[in-house]
Parts: C-alpha cells; structure tokens; sequence
C-alpha cells in the first residue's frame, strides 16, 4: 500500500471514528445521568457520572410514575402495528413484483407518491375520521392508520423482484394459487427483507411521539413517548429518574436490532438490486 493510501485509509478511519464517538455520547451521558444523584446533573465542569452509582433511580420509577402502563401499551401497539404491516406490506409488494394487471405500474408509483406527503399534513385529516368513529383516546387510533405502508411495500416488492421467476414457475406447475405461492415460496425466502422492515416499523412506532400526543387523552393509555414527556414537571424535573426510564424505553430497540442484526444488514442490501 502507498503512503497515500495509507493516510487516506487512516483519514478515513479517524472521521468513522469521530463519527462514531459523536453518535455514542448522547447515549452515554443518558446512562451516566440516569446513575448521578440530582444535585450532581447540574456541576460544572460536567463529570460522566457522579461520586457513586445511584441504581436506586431505576427503583423510584414504579413509585413516581406508572411507567409499567406506559411501556405495556407501547409494546401492544408496537407488535400489533409492526404484525399488521409485514402482513399487508408482503403481500402488496407480491402483487406489484410479480403480478400482471392493467395500469399497474402507474398504481404502483400513485401509491409511491404518498410518501412525499409529509406525516403532519395527514394528522388533523386523521383526527376527523377518529373522532366520526368515536376512536379518539383509544389505541386503535395510533393502530389503524399504520396498518399499511408504501415504503414496506416498495421495500418488499424490489425484494420480491430479485427472486428467480422459475421458482414461482414451479409452484404454479405443483398446483399454487398465486396466493399460495406468496405464502409458501416468497414469505420463506423474504426473511432478510422482512426482518429489515420489521425493525423500521418498530423502531418508528416505539418512538412515535406526535401520534399519542394527538390521539391519547388519558394517562393510562399513554405510550413510552409521550409518558417520558409528561414526567417533566412545570416547576423541576427528577432528572435522574428521567434519564433511567429513558434507559429502559431504550433498551427494547438495541435488543430487537441485535437480533434482527444479520436478516437487516442482507435486507437492506439485497431489496435494491433489481428495479
């Protein structure tokens, strides 16, 4: 190797690096604060953590806040959501990569086109149909409008189109509906892409703070997002407990990347080979 690919190769290694460290701090510092004592958060020069681990922070959460409530409906929304649009993302991608019908292509990027319209726009529209069906403050207001996706279905249909013809070619010859042949030849075989989109899905609806904020009325019904949020009281806040529950509505979205880590990193490769 030369000199200048060397210093290039390092350059390159320091920026990553930076980089790195730069997405790692913000993290750390919450760990840190969620271990300090309250009077500790606010001594300058700021210290990682305090002179001892206070663990007892993780403790106080059951007694100040229903924190179990709000992490409990999280969860349910979360799994209903990211089980409601693998299901109908997998099979709209199936019907637009390997089914013939007219105007297809034109539905295809009509139906693409819906994800330039920022989310905001699409709240108080949603709100109306809510409140007409008497769904406001209920979970199925933050379930029902993300039961259908265009970028999952974009996602699994470039998938879908890397997948040999000739295999569905034989299934059709062994008698497959072409709804058999989804079920059995391309949901087995999308597992990359699906868990690549499973953990967006999760990801985005575990976080969803502006959805509750709207919908969600009640305390007991609060998800993790906007139970954080109401935690910061108008005349002082308990950091440290703050930053623990923040700890722990974290921790959900490391263990489902870490297990989905291998299927994500070969789905977000593969499902853009093919147009």
């Amino acid at each position: 190797m030369t000199k200048t690919g060397l210093a290039t190769k390092l350059l390159s290694h320091a920026v990553l690096t930076l980089g790195a460290l730069t997405m790692v701090a913000p993290f750390l510092w919450m760990i840190g604060t969620s271990l300090k004592q309250l009077p500790e958060v606010f001594v300058f020069p700021p210290t990682l953590f305090g002179e001892r681990l206070v663990w007892d922070n993780y403790l106080k959460l059951a007694d100040r806040f229903p924190f179990d409530v709000y992490f409990l409906n999280s969860l349910k929304v979360t799994l209903i959501v990211v089980a409601f649009q693998l299901f109908t993302s997998s099979m709209a991608g199936y019907v637009f990569a390997r089914l013939r019908f007219r105007f297809r292509d034109g539905l295809f990027a009509a139906y693409l086109a819906t994800m330039m319209i920022p989310v905001q726009v699409t709240l108080i529209p949603n709100f109306i149909v809510m409140r007409q069906y008497n769904l406001v403050d209920t979970h199925w207001a933050l379930i029902l409008p993300a039961l259908v996706s265009a970028f999952g279905t974009f996602l699994l249909r470039q998938f879908f189109l890397t997948i040999p013809g000739e295999l569905e070619e034989a299934a059709k010859i062994d008698g497959c509906t072409p709804f058999g042949a989804y079920w059995r030849v391309f949901v087995p075989l999308s597992k990359p892409a699906m868990a690549t989109l499973g953990v967006f899905v999760f990801m985005n609806t575990w976080n969803d703070f502006m959805g509750p904020l709207i919908f969600i009325n009640t305390q007991a019904k609060m998800t993790l997002p906007l139970g954080l949020a109401s935690m910061q009281g108008l005349y002082g806040t308990d950091w440290p407990v703050l930053m623990a529950s923040t700890v722990l509505s974290v921790a959900p979205l490391i263990v489902i990347f870490l297990l989905a880590q291998d299927f994500f990193i070969k789905g977000v490769t593969l499902s853009g080979l093919k147009g």
